[in-house]
């Protein structure tokens, strides 16, 4: 039976597409129930009634969608989808759903239709069309949020001329040189284009649709596929996978209204995908447990300029398990690189490059047990964003208790390492009933913070109690008085009041311990800071006085590294250095990056 099958797949495809089909089969796709099923939208012979080969393919990709069962493969071949598609099929373990774009062609599916019966309207080169669409109709303004800075950015509309996108204006009398105006109350829309040019003999498109791709089912695979140009509200993914055990591979995320992907679904894997210049986030996920994201690239997302301290950047994690971030890049992301917010658990960080992102690299928040491991993070935290202090920083720990942070290499960011905290509270993945919050029990350990602008080390503890300062020292003058030892109270052994909130806590109860890391600084540059700047705030000059004032930091050494060359995110170091940091350099490769010893005869940077 194997034999006539592998025969059958000879007979529809090409000795290339022959050979991946085959694997796909030996992978582990039973040959006596799997259906291999071919769309190609631009095919003479295309048509939805037909029976979806190689001679005859289906031309949409939902007619595929809603005819798969478990075990069964789609290619799909070049061609724009203008369609929205949504599996609800459920694959299996061992016999996966799989749409497959065919290697070496172009496949896009958009939310975005041609606007071709565009006419001249007035004296400027303004063109109007029909437009029946709303969006956030729950909403009068048709804006979420609903206030007056996202008045605009809040809206879902989108209109893209030869490929750039134009600005929104609310009245028809704001319009101008590269904007547009959807006047919904009477279905017209008006576009003037950037270079004043003829749009009827220009590539007009409009976002029409909310939702490109929804995977409801569980096992279900996509690889290859460009997703663009959905209408999607904020806080909602241009593409979905709510089923579990999905995977995306090779995948291009891009220019989507708000977010480009959401995870919903437990075990989803995202392997060599790129998330890029979507309106608000580039992925979100929520009780996605253990989402595996590797070999993937966030960068420059958050177009629309949401406001960063709502939700905004590279992602947005809330309330997941064992998610595990790894081998990937967050670069240029209009606010956090890798934001984690609300009820997080046991979340993993590792081996990625984190760079250049304007707030915070990784910003862990009123979550837990983050373990953020050898990363190199470059470069981060450097906007003027209103409200953001202990948010901008390479990595910062916002009220989330039982993490680890270890042999990363945080370099050249606005802030090194921070903790930031207030009065919070925060549901859990069991429990939605919002429970007392903080910094304890926290582990630094081998990391190399070098050449970070304000600080190396900063912690921003905005409370009254003032927790962050050793037990009966908490009015003596920084970095003068030694402090007791710690006295090992975990912190579920603190005193509560009726709110749950710790009360009686000191720095020794915290539990932070700091060990065996490497600080170098520039003369104009800080060390370590100790409180927020409108309250009770020391200046540690050295390690050795931070320890000696607070007495949660052992082993600290103060060195330079001498990395080849920080321009080019070379850090290889001299050996002989190597031999001295060993502990405190990144284990594994991290992508985009030069890292392990320079050889003897080349002399690096100081």
């Amino acid at each position: 039976m194997f034999s006539i099958y592998v025969r059958h797949l000879q007979r529809l495809f090409s000795p290339g597409l022959f050979v991946l089909m085959l694997s796909l089969t030996i992978a582990g796709s039973p040959p006596t129930r799997a259906a291999v099923y071919e769309v190609s939208p631009d095919h003479s012979q295309a048509t939805d009634e037909g029976p979806g080969t190689a001679g005859r393919p289906w031309k949409t990709f939902a007619r595929a969608a809603e005819a798969v069962k478990a075990g069964d493969t789609v290619l799909l071949h070049a061609g724009t989808y203008r369609e929205g598609v949504t599996v609800k099929a459920d694959g299996t373990a061992t016999q996966p759903i799989r749409f497959i774009a065919a290697p070496g062609e172009h496949v896009v599916v958009t939310g975005a239709d041609r606007l071709t019966m565009l006419k001249i309207d007035g004296d400027h080169p303004v063109y109007q069309a029909e437009w029946p669409h709303r969006f956030n109709t729950w909403i009068e303004s048709m804006a979420h949020p609903n206030d007056e800075r996202h008045v605009v950015i809040g809206r879902a509309e989108q209109v893209f001329v030869n490929g750039y996108l134009m600005r929104q204006v609310l009245d028809r009398d704001q319009l101008a040189l590269g904007t547009f105006y959807a006047d919904v109350d009477a279905k017209r829309l008006y576009v003037w284009g950037s270079g004043n040019e003829d749009l009827t003999k220009a590539d007009v498109e409009a976002s029409t649709r909310q939702t490109v791709f929804q995977a409801e089912g569980d096992h279900i695979q996509i690889k290859g596929i460009r997703f663009r140009y959905a209408a999607n509200r904020a806080q909602q993914g241009a593409v979905l996978m709510s089923g579990d055990h999905g995977v995306m591979e090779d995948c291009i995320i891009e220019r989507t209204n708000a977010i480009g992907a959401t995870f919903t679904g437990k075990n989803i894997i995202v392997r060599r995908s790129t998330f890029r210049e979507n309106g608000q986030l580039g992925f979100s996920a929520v009780r996605a447990h253990d989402l595996l994201f590797t070999d993937s690239l966030v960068e420059d997302n958050n177009t629309k300029n949401f406001s960063r301290g709502w939700e905004a950047g590279g992602n947005k994690i809330v309330l997941c398990r064992g998610v595990v971030l790894e081998k990937s890049r967050f670069l240029r992301n209009r606010g956090v690189g890798i934001w984690f917010d609300i009820g997080n658990e046991k979340c993993t960080v590792r081996n990625n490059l984190i760079r250049d992102n304007e707030d915070a690299g990784i910003f862990y928040e009123i979550s837990y047990s983050l373990h953020a491991h050898d990363n190199v993070i470059v470069g981060n935290g450097f906007a003027v964003t209103q409200g953001a202090w202990g948010a901008q920083a390479g990595i910062s720990l916002s009220s989330s208790p039982d993490c680890i942070i270890e042999r990363n290499l945080i370099v050249g960011n606005r802030e090194g390492f921070n903790f930031r905290e207030q009065i919070r509270t925060t549901p859990t993945i069991e429990n939605q009933k919002e429970v007392p919050v903080w910094n304890h029990d926290e582990v630094i350990r081998n990391n190399i913070f070098a050449y970070n602008q304000d600080a190396q080390v900063w912690g921003w503890f905005d409370v009254n109690d003032e927790r962050h300062w050793p037990k009966g020292t908490a009015k003596a003058a920084g970095g003068t008085d030694s402090a007791a030892k710690p006295d090992n109270l975990a912190a579920e052994y603190v005193a509560k009041d009726e709110r749950g909130q710790p009360t009686g806590l000191s720095l020794e109860k915290l539990n932070f311990r700091f060990a065996n890391n490497v600080y170098v600084a520039k003369p104009h540059q800080g060390m370590i800071h100790w409180g927020v700047t409108w309250k009770r705030h020391e200046k540690y000059p050295t390690p050795a006085a931070f320890a000696k004032a607070l007495g949660i930091e052992t082993g600290a050494r103060a060195l330079l590294p001498g990395f080849a060359d920080l321009h080019m995110l070379d850090f290889r170091v001299p050996p002989e250095v190597m031999k001295r940091i060993r502990e405190n350099y990144p284990k594994g490769t991290v992508p985009g990056v030069n890292l392990g010893v320079l050889p003897k005869a080349k002399s690096a940077s100081p």
